[in-house]
């Protein structure tokens, strides 16, 4: 579980690949630098996309929480 607590929270739940890496990518650009983003969503493959994401982008993923078929990613915008 990751202890922190976001600045910004989307709601990803029903969405497949692409759509989740779209909005996270679209909800950062919005963000200052340090702040943390939560997502959660349903699509599994969120969860082999986002390292690369937050790598091309400089952002921190700092960890993934799966529960029930919920998936919350928790990323630090770089």
């Amino acid at each position: 579980m990751v202890d922190v607590t976001p600045d910004v929270t989307i709601d990803l739940k029903g969405l497949s690949c692409p759509m989740p890496a779209i909005k996270i990518k679209k909800e950062l650009k919005g963000m200052k630098s340090g702040q943390v983003l939560l997502a959660i969503g349903t699509d599994p493959g969120t969860k082999n996309d986002l390292p690369g994401i937050c790598k091309k982008g400089g952002h921190e993923l700092l960890g993934i929480d799966e529960e029930g078929g919920l998936f919350k990613y928790y990323i630090r915008k770089g």
